[in-house]
């Protein structure tokens, strides 16, 4: 069986020209440091066998795009920074920040309990939206559920609407009491996508479209409608089994991740996100600060924190995500000034960190050296 489908944190293929680079755009960095990055990610991209990646950095120091490796193993076509590609639990950052919103507006409160804005969700008069958020309320994650993995892999095309998302989860017995714990839990997301519908009497994607995207110039981050990703994009490959061949997953139904999950953007539209989500940019100071009012997520290194739909990596903060074929890094730091982002076109992890983070931590090397990304594998991303 294929390893749980399952929306992780993505703490912790083949790789065709894994050694060069394609479709290069711009690099206003100094030659040195550009040359080092260019090192750098190559040797990732080969030890960890990811078919290609587009990778942004911007910062005082200056901006630094390329893209490497292939967008499709049959045919060796390059990769290029325009794609469109799967974000994973990024999607979650634009989720609690909709949630977030509506708190600005005297609309919710998070204290309140899930159970004032959805009906049926156990124990949902003690789990408030604010342990939802920071995944403390103890609801089964559907994406573990043996039951949900048995479907999913059954027909991976198949259109899940979020109640029968939630019906995986609440099918089982939460795992703590809420406040009590910390357990990454894309139920929690699907939630909160359900109570910014009800609250706002708008739909989440039209919703994060008008007060998200609209505002801040993302003319290519939405919710897909359907299995098919926008022109252009890269194929992505994932495994059914630890040992088994790389499958082209790109037409995979995207709904079992829902509101935790689903969403496509672009490189350029998440260098203008990130650094927004981190800085609070559309939300009142007092709220961003609560925002970012993380909890500890033992057994992971208290340096490690998760806040309101997102975490603070030893001072990066952002988000990560996987979703069957694709992996994306979306970081901030407000110390550098710098924004990292990284798309890949795989989720396969052949060493025990992901993908996604073996990025981070070498990109970080060597910009800042003395400020390095790590993640340790503790939360869990929709895959």
């Amino acid at each position: 069986m294929r390893r749980i489908f399952c929306v992780v944190l993505v703490i912790a293929m083949f790789v065709g020209g894994c050694g060069t680079r394609s479709g290069i755009r711009t690099a206003d960095l100094d030659a040195a440091t550009s040359a080092k990055l260019d090192t750098a990610i190559n040797e990732v991209l080969a030890s960890a066998a990811v078919p290609g990646a587009i990778v942004g950095v911007w910062g005082p120091k200056g901006t630094y795009v390329r893209t490497f490796g292939v967008a499709n193993t049959t045919t060796r076509e390059p990769m290029r920074p325009d794609f469109y590609h799967r974000i994973g639990s990024v999607t979650k950052t634009f989720t609690v920040t909709a949630v977030l919103q509506l708190v600005d507006e005297g609309k919710l409160g998070l204290d309140e309990p899930i159970a004032k804005y959805v009906a049926g969700v156990p124990g949902g008069n003690k789990i408030t939206l604010r342990e939802l958020a920071r995944m403390q309320s103890g609801l089964f994650n559907y994406s573990m559920s043996l039951a949900f993995n048995r479907d999913l892999e059954a027909d991976p095309r198949r259109h899940y609407s979020p109640q029968q998302l939630l019906d995986y989860a609440f099918a089982q017995p939460s795992n703590f009491p809420p406040g009590q714990g910390y357990e990454y839990s894309n139920t929690n997301a699907v939630l909160l996508g359900q109570v910014v519908e009800k609250v706002s009497g708008k739909t989440l994607p039209a919703y994060v479209r008008e007060h998200i995207a609209v505002p801040l110039g993302l003319s290519h981050t939405s919710f897909p409608e359907t299995n098919t990703i926008p022109d252009p994009h890269a194929q992505g490959y994932t495994q059914l089994t630890p040992t088994g061949p790389l499958i082209d997953s790109t037409d995979w139904s995207p709904s079992w991740a829902s509101w935790a999950g689903a969403m496509v953007s672009t490189l350029e539209d998440l260098r203008i996100w990130v650094p927004a989500l981190a800085t609070g940019q559309l939300l009142k100071p007092a709220t961003q600060e609560q925002r970012l009012q993380t909890a500890a997520m033992p057994p992971v290194p208290d340096d490690i924190r998760y806040g309101l739909g997102i975490f603070d990596a030893r001072g990066w903060i952002g988000h990560n995500g996987s979703i069957p074929g694709y992996q994306t890094l979306a970081i901030y730091s407000p110390a550098e000034q710098t924004t990292v982002v990284a798309l890949l076109n795989t989720d396969v992890a052949k060493q025990p960190a992901q993908p996604s983070t073996l990025f981070g931590t070498a990109i970080t090397k060597v910009i800042s050296p003395d400020h390095v990304f790590l993640l340790e594998n503790a939360i869990p991303q929709p895959r």
